[in-house]
């Protein structure tokens, strides 16, 4: 049996556990409110210009969730019927409940692409056809960075050549950015510099930039408009949420460059659980601040180690029968992440193959 808990958890599931600090906190408290369903919250109105401006974009729209937000734009987009290309490992297509078939009539062609970016080659010959059989092509989704995909970052020169392609056949193009901020500190350009290769960008603020919830939605004002509507439609409307936008105004004005921390931290973590025995991982994979690992078969399941790992006080998601995924954020630091390197290398070395054989979350059954 191993060590009972002693210290505060380490939780590395997820960026989404991070807790608002103490000056964001104070921002909600003092934040102007108004109505945002009649556009009278005047720091909703705030940040959606913010926001807008800074991808260049011409209108924005806040709401609830990037599940919300990618679903807005794919309504917004699309007619029902018809069909988006996307990585297999997208977030779209795995992690949304088949909101795009429920919500929308939309189904989604999923393709190989690798480390869930895609390439022109992933989607030539991947139109249908002008035809009464088939339902119709129309639109491109792209993750940056990509989650299943292994936290990757899209080259900008790659991005530039979907895009490119996208229009060439007349597709449009949204990318789910839930985590674009790590993939601009991680990769050599800006967040305007990519987005002006989508029509639709989302944004995530609950993530590494650590608001306490909500996305954003940027694109020309048209399609912005239809997705406000949908917004509506979803149950998605709002009403003082201003709190929640100074939340994310305070983010973009201070949390966007602290990411360079994560994605050190991921680094460090990963350099330390590849030299143990039994578990494989690439470290020149890691580009940010997801940090994905296969353990050897004969040792147990991801599950039965997560499992063990909760009973050291570290918290890590199965993410398949014999993978797991570390994420690193604002509420985790460098000692934090060497404790929890630690924990895994005695867990792999005392064994956890005695773990009960049970379900563990959302992402592996076994």
């Amino acid at each position: 049996m191993t060590d009972s808990i002693v210290g505060p958890m380490i939780d590395l599931r997820s960026d989404t556990v991070t807790k608002p600090t103490a000056a964001m906190r104070a921002v909600i408290a003092a934040a102007e409110v108004g109505d945002d369903m009649t556009g009278e919250d005047p720091t909703v109105n705030r940040l959606e210009k913010m926001v807008a401006k800074l991808l260049d974009k011409e209108a924005a729209v806040y709401n609830c969730s990037g599940t919300q937000s990618n679903q807005m734009a794919i309504r917004a987009h699309c007619q029902q019927g018809d069909e988006i290309l996307i990585a297999e490992s997208g977030h779209i297509v795995n992690f949304e409940a088949g909101g795009a078939a429920a919500l929308s009539g939309v189904t989604a062609r999923c393709l190989p692409g690798k480390g869930g970016l895609l390439d022109v080659q992933d989607l030539e010959g991947k139109v249908r056809a002008d035809n009464q059989h088939c339902c119709i092509t129309r639109l491109v989704c792209v993750e940056n960075t990509t989650n299943l995909g292994g936290g990757r970052v899209w080259p900008l020169e790659q991005m530039t050549r979907v895009s490119e392609w996208s229009r060439s056949q007349g597709l449009k193009v949204h990318l789910d950015g839930a985590r674009l901020f790590n993939a601009t500190i991680a990769g050599v350009y800006t967040a305007r510099e990519f987005a002006r290769h989508a029509d639709t960008v989302s944004i995530c603020f609950s993530k590494g930039l650590g608001c306490p919830m909500g996305s954003i939605l940027v694109g020309d004002a048209a399609t912005i408009r239809l997705a406000r509507r949908a917004r509506k439609l979803f149950g998605g409307a709002l009403r003082q949420a201003g709190m929640m936008a100074a939340a994310a105004i305070y983010a973009l004005e201070n949390h966007v460059e602290r990411l360079r921390e994560d994605h050190d931290n991921a680094r460090a973590f990963a350099e330390l659980i590849a030299g143990i025995d039994g578990i494989r991982l690439n470290v020149e994979e890691v580009e940010s601040n997801l940090v994905f690992f296969t353990i050897d078969p004969e040792l147990g399941t991801a599950a039965q180690l997560s499992a063990r790992l909760l009973e050291r006080g570290v918290r890590i998601n199965p993410m398949g029968s014999h993978q797991l995924r570390a994420c690193t954020h604002l509420d985790v630091d460098r000692m934090q992440v060497l404790e929890a390197a630690a924990a895994v290398r005695d867990c792999v070395q005392q064994g956890f193959s005695d773990v009960a054989r049970t379900s563990s979350g959302p992402y592996a059954s076994r």
